[in-house]
């Protein structure tokens, strides 16, 4: 479920203005992102996180994404960043939450759903 449910969430955003970059990136040490895009109309970077569910019966899919896990996306924001040779660049960090019953799919894409955690600013 959670495959199909990237693979929605990349056609969501390519569909709607984004540039997917790379999927799946595993940093040593922890971090990971879901999906690497390029928003086209504000040009930034974001990281999404992909969340999916087949029922919002016990909640939102992003209430999932909690601090540790913001803690793992930012570490592979930072790893991303790093490879790329600290560019002055816009970033963000977006949820995709993707509802799949079997019979329908809805994705919702959640902007700015968080900012870097206060302690990687220091």
């Amino acid at each position: 479920m959670g495959r199909a449910g990237e693979l929605a969430a990349a056609k969501y955003l390519r569909k709607n203005g984004f540039k997917v970059l790379y999927r799946n990136f595993r940093q040593p040490g922890g971090g990971e992102l879901d999906i690497v895009c390029r928003d086209r109309e504000t040009d930034e970077l974001v990281f999404v996180e992909v969340k999916t569910r087949s029922t919002r019966d016990f909640g939102d899919p992003a209430e999932a994404v909690h601090a540790q896990k913001r803690d793992q996306i930012a570490r592979g924001a930072l790893a991303w960043l790093r490879l790329l040779g600290w560019p002055e660049i816009r970033y963000r960090f977006d949820i995709a939450e993707v509802v799949d019953d079997g019979v329908s799919r809805d994705v919702v894409l959640i902007k700015n759903a968080f900012t870097l955690p206060e302690r990687y600013l220091t």
